[in-house]
């Protein structure tokens, strides 16, 4: 939009410049608004200030801090080694069981957390919505990015891990970035239709603890995939997440085969799911100050 300006000369009337300003009507936009991602750019240093913001928030006036990025898969690794690893009899493709899970659980965490935070991020930021205008998918956004340092805090572990059982990288280490893009891909996605969804209707954050719970046993964390009949692999796929672990555990302890049709069908899923979020959630945006 662009601004007009007309100069007033002294002693006239404003009431006399009226007939001489442009006439503009704002209306909101009908059916499937255009997304506008050139906006993002324009307001990147909002969505950094958002992001940090939202780290500072998560461990202010907490007493271990950061450590929390450490305790919770560590605990939950234990857990999953004692009753699934020893009680269970889980195979583990030829790898200790622990590092198998915990491995597993740094790009869960990474999307559950993120998960959690975009599809409660409108309603959390209500007060800022309805004050200034900016583009309202920045939120989800940045609550989105504010798992990443939580990731790399429990990576480090990870490295430890691999070290201490004489475990080396592999030569598709390089690929680990792409997957933790499609780990941030999914969760934004189903972030976006959540968070949308969750200003229409409030029960819906009752929901996402539950979706979080119930997607933790859909995607192979505790167990691999490998024990899923070939014939019903690629369709297992549908699932995001399982392309996201079984790259993630492939690319860095060298499990399990290749990126073949099943990742090849986690990441259509994820970009198909990702897609329609952002549609939907622009088609959604204008009543948001209203309703939230």
């Amino acid at each position: 939009m662009q601004e007009v300006k007309i100069p007033v000369p002294p002693g006239d009337e404003p009431s006399e410049l009226y007939d001489l300003l442009p006439e503009l009507v704002i209306r909101p936009a009908r059916g499937w608004a255009p997304l506008n991602l050139r906006d993002l750019w324009r307001y990147r240093e909002l969505i950094f200030f958002l992001t940090w913001r939202d780290i500072s928030v998560r461990y202010k006036q907490t007493i271990l801090g950061a450590a929390w990025a450490i305790i919770q898969p560590f605990f939950t690794m234990l857990v999953f080694s004692v009753f699934f690893g020893r009680l269970g009899n889980i195979p583990s493709d030829g790898l200790p069981y622990p590092i198998f899970t915990f491995c597993a659980l740094l790009p869960w965490q990474l999307f559950a957390y993120s998960l959690s935070e975009s599809g409660n991020s409108l309603v959390a930021n209500q007060n800022l919505i309805t004050k200034v205008y900016f583009p309202r998918v920045v939120i989800p956004l940045s609550a989105t990015l504010a798992g990443l340092l939580d990731f790399v805090i429990a990576f480090v572990v990870l490295l430890g891990m691999m070290v201490f059982y004489g475990i080396h990288p592999t030569a598709a280490v390089w690929t680990l970035p792409l997957f933790v893009l499609l780990a941030l891909v999914t969760a934004l996605g189903a972030g976006l239709w959540l968070s949308a969804l969750n200003v229409e209707y409030r029960d819906v954050r009752y929901t996402i603890p539950f979706l979080t719970q119930f997607w933790l046993f859909l995607t192979p964390i505790a167990y691999p995939s490998s024990i899923v009949p070939e014939a019903w692999r690629t369709l297992y796929g549908v699932n995001p997440m399982v392309g996201v672990v079984e790259g993630f555990r492939w690319a860095l302890l060298g499990s399990g085969n290749a990126p073949g049709p099943m990742v090849f069908v986690s990441t259509l899923a994820a970009l198909a799911l990702f897609v329609s979020g952002l549609f939907y959630f622009r088609r959604m945006e204008k009543t948001f100050a209203d309703k939230v």
